[in-house]
């Protein structure tokens, strides 16, 4: 039987292929010196199916627009973080305004 994992990630990697989809999960050092970066750790990686990455992109955006209805909490993103990815700031808020 396989170990489950119970971890926290700051980063993220999802490459796809035909055969599938990979999602790797990783951990930035909590205290980098600037001098010295150390490169994030992977701490698990996921392999699916194009399928179930589709499936399960749908459902994630779903729980999250419905805790933030429940909740009356909106999570933001730094305009950084959207900016590193290449994320105009029009094209995030009509994705979420959907």
């Amino acid at each position: 039987m396989v170990e489950p994992i119970d971890t926290y990630s700051d980063q993220f990697m999802v490459t796809t292929t035909s055969w599938g989809a990979n999602l790797s999960f990783l951990v930035n050092t909590p205290h980098p010196e600037a001098t010295k970066p150390v490169p994030a750790e992977r701490v698990a990686t996921i392999r699916m199916s194009n399928e179930h990455l589709k499936v399960m992109a749908i459902v994630i955006v779903r729980q999250i627009k419905k805790m933030e209805a429940e909740t009356g909490v909106k999570v933001n993103v730094d305009s950084r973080v959207l900016n590193s990815l290449g994320i105009a700031p029009e094209d995030w808020d009509s994705f979420w305004s959907q």
